[in-house]
């Protein structure tokens, strides 16, 4: 007779302690990922379905407790006794479990390549290793041995075939090198009707082999100079790569003939945008009359220029470069070769800031944004089968206009199903694969984002959605203060010239009551929804650069040290007629500095019901604003306005207004330059300086 097997132990039902302190952990919900733009925003989705349940679980159970008579103090004393006894363990439960998911987490960690020590065995590790990557990515590997100083890698899919073709060089014995000589993608589907395939993407190729050129590269240097931790990096590059390129194999065998565009829709697209950059860089240059236009003012006041196949197997728009970030890729620009006719004609060779962008790590002050697919389910409104085209484009470049009529529709994800029934969406991501923070956006920029992807979406389900709290009282706290929890209203800062030409400018910025979000992803599903959002971002990013150009102190926090003992010195009746006549340098300028809002609504992202069909009229115009007040000069009371806006019909991106300053002789471009080089809160120095040069 068999014995039965003995019964599990149903596990003890959770105390209300225990099912709402899950939610206390420092890592429960996400802050700045509680909107729809963000990397993961259905996990936090969930957990806050799950926290409404477990509220809702725990009312209904106090509920019941109320009934109870719970007069005898000694029975009270010992329910004390426990609560404090079962928070404590789970409190050190729960640290314990923090400490070991957030170890398991980190991004970039890695503890190197297990390179050999003996530089004889370095061809066979190398191949060996790129079958481990080709296997584990899902596809299936051949190597053919080494004949006459070459070999030859096979990794292929369903569709997907990847040849490579190395070069060993084996002149020295004891030190053999290893070079990719070709590599070469082709396509072709299992039963399909079309004999022969329709080509292979040399850019795909140049990408492949630059990534495997760089790990061998950075695995056969000096012993002194090899790093690997960097070849581990690389490697699990390599290994991105062609997991990438495996769910577009999945994607493409599923569609049958014709599921080639997966692998052809980004080189098709590719070759219209550079099309489209190179004309608009040739329209710029005839403007300012000159061979190569500056790459700056190209990113100010035109579309986004896009880099195929930088960091994915995909396009990335080179959104924003900050002025410091100009200023260094012009001092290490080297002289190359001619550009390719199809590539812009800019100041800065490609090759030159391609490799400045994919440095490890990403250089400050540079913007971009890649197009990949993504294993995630799509919204819901992108189900949506009415056409909005006319509603989606948001477009202030009119360099030029057949631009409007280009149209690039991403293929569907929605109908052709990965393995396993997973769905894809095409995601616009700012953080490269989450390896960087996104991009700080006020309320009104990602309302204006929401209604470039959803038209409808703030006049629908959202008008009763209220905002969120995100810790900070606003988007230039989460900019600029985002590790405390203090919301001030103002920041200040000293701008000294570098030249001392002016006194140092006593800044004090208002900050706006308006929130902030970190955007990270958009689902998009065409171009134009992409040119819109990047229009959206290139604004904020132009924004954030120029107020993270000064180191801005919170107001109040902390007193100003001020070891000037001319206080006491004696007052001359030279010195109060130098003040009367406005002659005295005084020892600093007060400005105040302001960012002009939009008021918030009730919508998720802002917005009001009518501004869905807003995007072509006034309200797509309101563009990024600072606004700087400084006193006139004496014996003139009153103040001068100094206004910058982000503007892409002006020569330099942005025009400068001055209100005030009777009598002096401001050059409007002049300004406007300083504004490009990075001097937007020099300027009320520069009307100082001209005013009293006047006297």
């Amino acid at each position: 007779m068999s014995s039965q097997p003995p019964e599990a132990k149903a596990p003890l039902p959770a105390t209300i302690l225990t099912a709402l302190q899950q939610f206390t952990s420092q890592d429960s919900i996400a802050s700045s990922s509680l909107h729809p733009f963000a990397s993961n925003p259905e996990e936090n989705i969930a957990a806050l379905r799950k926290l409404l349940d477990t509220a809702n679980q725990a009312a209904l159970s106090l509920n019941a407790h109320l009934s109870l008579p719970l007069s005898n103090p000694k029975l009270l004393s010992l329910y004390r006794q426990g609560t404090n006894i079962s928070h404590a363990v789970q409190q050190a439960d729960q640290n314990v479990r923090y400490v070991v998911d957030s170890l398991r987490k980190r991004v970039g960690i890695t503890f190197g390549e297990d390179i050999p020590l003996e530089r004889t065995q370095l061809p066979e590790w190398f191949l060996k290793r790129l079958l481990e990557w080709g296997t584990s990515a899902g596809m299936e590997a051949f190597n053919d041995p080494e004949r006459d100083g070459h070999s030859t890698v096979v990794l292929g899919g369903k569709v997907l075939v990847v040849d490579i073709d190395f070069s060993v060089d084996r002149a020295d014995p004891a030190r053999p090198i290893v070079g990719v000589a070709t590599c070469k993608t082709s396509y072709a589907i299992p039963n399909s009707t079309i004999t022969s395939s329709p080509g292979n993407s040399t850019s795909l190729d140049g990408f492949l082999a630059e990534t495997i050129r760089a790990f061998l590269n950075e695995v056969q240097k000096e012993d002194a100079q090899r790093d690997s931790v960097e070849a581990a990096r690389l490697g699990n590059l390599l290994s991105d790569h062609l997991a990438y390129l495996m769910k577009l194999d999945h994607l493409a065998i599923s569609e049958g003939d014709g599921g080639l565009r997966w692998f052809n829709f980004i080189d098709r697209m590719s070759v219209d945008v550079e099309k489209l950059a190179s004309s608009e860089a040739d329209a710029l240059s005839r403007q300012e009359s000159g061979s190569k236009f500056p790459l700056d003012i190209f990113l100010m006041r035109s579309h986004a220029l896009p880099l195929p196949y930088l960091t994915t197997p995909s396009i990335s728009f080179l959104t924003y470069l900050s002025p410091l970030a100009y200023l260094k890729l012009l001092r290490t620009a080297l002289t190359s070769p001619a550009e390719a006719a199809y590539l812009p004609k800019l100041d800065v060779p490609f090759q030159h800031f391609r490799k400045f962008l994919t440095s490890h790590p990403r250089p400050l002050g540079v913007t971009t944004a890649t197009l990949y697919l993504s294993p995630t389910a799509p919204p819901a409104y992108h189900a949506d089968s009415m056409s909005m085209s006319a509603l989606d484009t948001r477009s202030s470049s009119t360099l030029v206009p057949s631009a409007a009529d280009m149209e690039h529709v991403f293929p569907a994800a929605r109908e052709a199903q990965g393995p396993q029934g997973q769905q894809f969406t095409w995601l616009l991501d700012f953080t490269e694969g989450g390896k960087y923070p996104g991009v700080v956006m006020s309320q009104s920029r990602m309302h204006e984002i929401e209604l470039a992807v959803n038209p409808f979406g703030a006049m629908d389900h959202l008008q009763s959605v209220q905002m969120l709290p995100f810790g900070s009282g606003s988007w230039v706290d989460l900019l600029l203060n985002s590790q405390t929890t203090i919301s001030p209203e103002r920041y200040t800062t000293v701008f000294t010239s570098p030249t001392a030409v002016h006194p140092p400018l006593q800044l004090r910025l208002t900050t706006p009551d308006e929130p902030g979000f970190v955007l990270e992803a958009v689902p998009v599903r065409s171009l134009k929804e992409v040119w819109s959002i990047l229009e959206i971002v290139r604004e904020q990013c132009w924004l954030n650069e120029s107020l993270t150009s000064c180191t801005w102190i919170p107001e109040g926090l902390t007193l100003p040290q001020n070891d000037d003992t001319s206080d006491d010195m004696e007052v001359t009746e030279g010195d109060l007629q130098a003040v009367l006549k406005g002659t005295v340098q005084p020892r600093s300028i007060p400005v105040n500095v302001y960012l002009p809002a939009h008021a918030p609504t009730d919508a998720l992202f802002g917005g009001t019901d009518m501004d869905a069909f807003a995007l072509g009229g006034a309200g797509a115009t309101r563009r990024a604003r600072i606004v700087m007040t400084a006193p006139e000069r004496p014996p003139i009371s009153g103040l001068v306005e100094i206004g910058v806006t982000f503007d892409p019909g002006r020569p330099r991106g942005v025009a400068v207004d001055v209100s005030g300053a009777m009598g002096v002789d401001l050059r409007v471009d002049v300004l406007e330059e300083v504004c490009r080089r990075g001097g937007v809160f020099g300027l009320p120095g520069r009307v100082w300086k001209k005013a009293h040069e006047m006297l």
